[in-house]
């Protein structure tokens, strides 16, 4: 492998400065080539990095595991590093840049000794589109190096486009020592720069992904007037051939990947329909000259969640993981396949665990839990253009048209299956107020409201404040600003029994938003926004009880003055940073919950 010529002096100098500090024997540019990928899947595999697996069942397909304490995106220890702490808000940890790059350089010392500097030029979004941006990562990862390849555009191209424009986020990673007590993720926003160093979690060190194109992103986004989202892109295809996108924001654990590549249920495929999944993760929206939203996903794979993945949830998933795929933290079967809990067929007898460990099926430990196989937080690393629905427009610069934005979280009794805001402001207020309860699964208290505004609490890169009222500011500037709605799969009966059967079905309410859109279908006002008429939203092929429907989409005017209860509590954090907009919404829908309209 031999370094790629460049002319790009400030990408040079830089280079050779971080050298220069971590000291590695080698610096090796990627070019992005088959060959150079080739050789470090070689090399991964010789040095035990790699697991070789079932070429024949999974081809291309390799096994790695992290240390047991990195597994996870280390939020406390994750700063956004601006002058001014009120810059970074009160959801953020903040560092002064002095202090974080201080702190880092040390642990950054002479930490690539005995190890290759790689050279990653990549591109999130298509090379050359208005709407992309470059990145370099330097790492002593081939982890990283592998992975990044699956989800960037990378190599010699974003080299050529760099000699024309030197812009550039400059990304720093090492594993170091992967110690947890000198482990930081640093984002330095007004330096358009990105330190990571002790994890070796993807989260964590792929640089391209949340801490570039969110946290960065955001803080650009907000100065060039456009939005950095952590929202999925989605196409509907309708029988005549027109497409519709949607973007939509949901926190964890609410099935945005699933939605993301759902497959049309039988009752409605009479209708023709066919989904193209454009992103499951993250959409760059801009204003174009015909005043409507435009957005690309900057990605070119999924960083997906394993647990929970099977035929059922998500089988456009099941199929773009059989091939090209990096598997962290995975069990490794007898055959040189993997498992995890949730996967498709009949639990393994045994296997080696995510630790490296052996594992028998029904294994208990000392408390008498048992002992997964895989981690909870395991995860593949795949191809979009393995998916069976990925979209003909992934290359494309201009990106796709919004027509909806769409909101979502995991409440029990509140929030109704759907529900359209009145207008672009009370939408904002709608995306600020957002937030899932939480589950046996999470720490805290079981039912208490974590709040996520537009699912973007743990990647926005500024002060959330001043976030919402760019939201506000866009929404002015477009003559043709998409609808936006809120839903919630998750409504439960007196039982805890979900209301709504969920997976494909939800297509019937994304039928429902795309009609309103166009102004086909009327709808019932209510305190909160627009709700459904049951007989609009199309249930053919499933019997669901009218009571169960009438459920899903009731609004308890007391339930909702108490949820305003925790609305206040959470607004008032940001103190005289709040835009009044929100505090108005909030003041409206107060009286419109205690009028008898």
């Amino acid at each position: 492998m031999t370094k790629l010529p460049t002319h790009n002096k400030k990408l040079i100098e830089w280079v050779e400065k971080m050298s220069r500090l971590c000291r590695p024997d080698k610096i090796i540019w990627i070019d992005g080539s088959e060959t150079q990928k080739r050789q470090l899947e070689e090399e991964s595999l010789a040095t035990g990095e790699f697991i070789p697996l079932n070429q024949q069942n999974l081809p291309g397909c390799y096994l790695h595991r992290t240390a047991v304490d990195d597994v996870a995106r280390t939020e406390h220890l994750t700063f956004i590093c601006t002058k001014n702490k009120h810059d970074a808000g009160p959801t953020n940890n903040w560092m002064s840049p002095l202090a974080a790059y201080r702190k880092a350089r040390g642990y950054f010392k002479d930490a690539m000794r005995g190890r290759n500097m790689y050279v990653i030029p990549f591109s999130m979004g298509p090379v050359g589109s208005a709407f992309s941006k470059i990145g370099v990562e330097l790492t002593d990862s081939r982890y990283v190096v592998l992975n990044m390849m699956v989800m960037t555009r990378v190599g010699e191209a974003v080299l050529r486009q760099l000699e024309k424009d030197d812009h550039f986020t400059k990304c720093l990673h090492s594993k170091a020592d992967l110690n947890i007590n000198r482990r930081l993720i640093l984002h330095f926003p007004e330096d358009n720069t990105i330190w990571s160093v002790g994890s070796g979690y993807g989260g964590n060190v792929l640089l391209g992904k949340k801490c570039l194109s969110l946290r960065i992103a955001s803080f650009l986004a907000r100065k060039e007037r456009w939005f950095a989202e952590h929202m999925l892109i989605m196409g509907i295809e309708k029988p005549n051939g027109r497409v519709q996108y949607i973007a939509a924001a949901f926190p964890s654990a609410c099935g945005k990947t699933n939605l993301a590549m759902l497959v049309p249920p039988e009752g409605l495929k009479r209708k023709g329909y066919r989904i193209w999944t454009v992103g499951d993760d993250i959409a760059w929206m801009r204003v174009d000259t015909d005043g409507s939203l435009w957005a690309i996903n900057p990605e070119m794979g999924f960083f997906g969640v394993a647990p929970g993945t099977n035929s059922k949830t998500n089988p456009n998933m099941v199929e773009t993981i059989k091939k090209d795929t990096i598997y962290t933290n995975v069990l490794l079967k007898p055959d040189g396949t993997v498992w995890w809990e949730g996967a498709d067929g009949e639990i393994p007898e045994n296997g080696i665990d995510w630790q490296g460990r052996p594992w028998k099926r029904g294994m208990l430990d000392a408390n008498g839990k048992p002992v997964l196989g895989a981690h909870p937080n395991s995860r593949f690393t795949a191809p979009i253009v393995n998916c069976p629905s990925a979209s003909f427009r992934l290359e494309q610069h201009h990106g796709v048209p919004i027509s909806a934005i769409i909101f979502g979280g995991k409440r029990a009794h509140l929030t109704p299956l759907v529900c359209e805001s009145f207008n672009w402001q009370h939408g904002v207020f709608v995306g600020a107020t957002m937030g899932s309860e939480l589950t046996a699964a999470q720490v805290g208290k079981i039912g208490q409201v974590r709040r996520d505004p537009m699912a973007m609490i743990p990647f926005c890169g500024y002060n959330m404040a001043s976030y919402f009222r760019h939201w506000l500011e866009m929404g002015r500037k477009m003559p043709k600003a998409p609808k936006i709605f809120s839903v919630n799969w998750f409504r439960t009966d007196k039982n805890g029994r979900f209301l709504w059967p969920g997976f494909g079905e939800n297509l019937r309410v994304l039928e429902w938003i795309l009609d309103r859109c166009e102004n086909k279908v009327g709808a019932i006002k209510t305190p909160i926004g627009y709700t459904p008429n049951i007989y609009d939203i199309d249930m053919t092929g499933i019997s669901l009880q009218e009571e169960a429907m009438a459920r899903l989409l009731e609004v308890n005017r007391h339930d909702w003055q108490e949820e305003l209860k925790g609305v206040r509590s959470f607004f008032l954090q940001f103190k005289k940073d709040l835009p009044e907009e929100l505090w108005q919404e909030y003041e409206e829908l107060h009286a419109r919950l205690k009028s008898n309209e």
